[in-house]
């Protein structure tokens, strides 16, 4: 135990005060003759001195304690500033020391945070992105500089309700920010047409809910997108008119040069060579024409077992689980178009034809149908790419095949995703909404 710590000092005091009152209580003993006598009277002059030390000595803690208090009721009110000053050696300076490195440790955090938040604000207001962020009660609790000249003429719109930030909106935009999911749209803006992208996202801050909306311009993305797209459909059928041109001005050529020969007798398959590779471009027209011009959806009540027995008279595979009793709601001939596609696929992929399996599960709001093969699967760079319009790994692909039946799969209100299978292979899902037509997208 050290002297100079709190429970030194209070122990030398202790027994300080009890050495002077056995002292006192001797001295009166030896003066009054009465031990008895002595001792009461050492014990009540002893308690004044005694009482006036232990003051004395508590008081340091007292000062102490109403300075950590004082500190703490700060700290509560965000004010880090206050450091606490001491001399003391013992366990209290200590206290002291650790409460003033916290204040130091705390007083550097604010300074980051703070220097985040205006770094992050700085960010979020100058982006070209607007973001709108409503409280529980769909009031706007904050809006960027894009979010106020796109819907306020340049005005904080905190405070506002959100369905009166709406009111003067395109309806176009209304609706599309009045939905519940995330969604691409065109607004008539003066003499021209802007287009944005809308992601809804739903949270909680600092207990409550909140709902944050971030609108993006879309325009010259998709402008350059669809410049991108205009020149891969012209290397396509340019491409395609090539390698069936060629062939038909050759035997066209051969054929004449026949004719003049007089050799009749090979004519016939020259013809029959020049037809086929009409029958290709005729097919090949077809295809983009099927894509170009692929009517809404009709969806309505689908028995599986009945829509499943219709598919197999197209295509062959076999069907893992069992038939679902509960009726699908989507258009049957378009999803039959669709999974006899994706079977065709899974056929030409390369893998036995007995492992072309399909199931079908029901979600909570959704059909899970899945076609999987055993083929090679498909590289990370394919995946990324595969439901892109004219991609294809075929050397006679038309690339429209998988982005065909995405294109139906989402005017259903589904998705359509692809995924490699473990031990080889690839499993392709499509997910259609379980009870109604969620979202149609008009086709051109």
């Amino acid at each position: 135990m050290r002297y100079s710590s709190l429970e030194g000092k209070l122990a030398l005091l202790l027994v300080g005060t009890a050495v002077l009152g056995a002292g006192l209580a001797a001295t009166l003993t030896a003066w009054t003759g009465s031990a008895w006598l002595g001792a009461v009277v050492a014990i009540v002059v002893w308690l004044l001195p005694l009482a006036w030390i232990s003051h004395a000595a508590m008081q340091p803690v007292r000062r102490l304690l109403r300075a950590l208090s004082g500190s703490v009721a700060s700290y509560r009110d965000g004010d880090f500033s206050i450091s606490l000053r001491t001399r003391r050696r013992d366990e209290l300076g200590a206290l002291i020391e650790a409460h003033n490195e916290l204040g130091h440790a705390l007083r550097e955090q604010r300074q980051n945070l703070a220097q985040r938040e205006l770094m992050l604000d700085t960010v979020v207001q100058h982006s070209p992105t607007a973001l709108i962020l409503t409280d529980a009660s769909d009031h706007v609790v904050y809006a960027n500089l894009a979010a106020r000249h796109l819907f306020n003429e340049g005005k904080s719109p905190a405070g506002m309700l959100f369905e009166d930030l709406l009111a003067n909106c395109p309806e176009p935009m209304r609706q599309a920010l009045a939905a519940s999911e995330d969604s691409l749209f065109g607004v008539e803006m003066g003499s021209d047409e802007e287009y944005f992208h809308l992601s809804r996202r739903d949270f909680r801050l600092q207990g409550r809910s909140h709902q944050l909306y971030l609108v993006q311009r879309m325009t010259r993305e998709l402008s350059r997108q669809e410049v991108a797209v205009w020149k891969r459909v012209i290397r396509v059928i340019s491409h395609e008119l090539n390698n069936s041109l060629a062939p038909i001005s050759s035997l066209a050529h051969s054929g004449a040069e026949l004719a003049r020969r007089n050799d009749l007798a090979r004519l016939p398959q020259v013809f029959e060579g020049i037809g086929e590779r009409v029958r290709h471009l005729h097919a090949f027209t077809a295809g983009y024409a099927s894509f170009a011009k692929l009517p809404q959806p009709n969806p309505a009540p689908v028995a599986w077992a009945a829509f499943l027995e219709s598919l197999k008279l197209h295509c062959e595979f076999r069907l893992t689980g069992d038939v679902p009793a509960d009726q699908g709601y989507f258009d049957a001939t378009q999803i039959e178009q669709v999974l006899i596609n994706l079977i065709k696929n899974a056929h030409e992929a390369g893998g036995a034809a007995d492992e072309v399996a399909v199931s079908i599960a029901r979600g909570l709001h959704n059909w899970r149908i899945a076609v999987a093969d055993r083929g090679p699967g498909m590289t990370d760079t394919v995946l990324a790419q595969a439901l892109l319009p004219f991609y294809s790994t075929k050397r006679s692909g038309t690339g429209l095949g998988l982005a065909l039946a995405r294109e139906i799969v989402e005017a259903h209100g589904g998705r359509i995703g692809l995924a490699n299978r473990e031990g080889g292979g690839l499993r392709v899902t499509v997910s259609l909404p379980a009870a109604s037509l969620q979202r149609a997208s008009p086709q051109d």
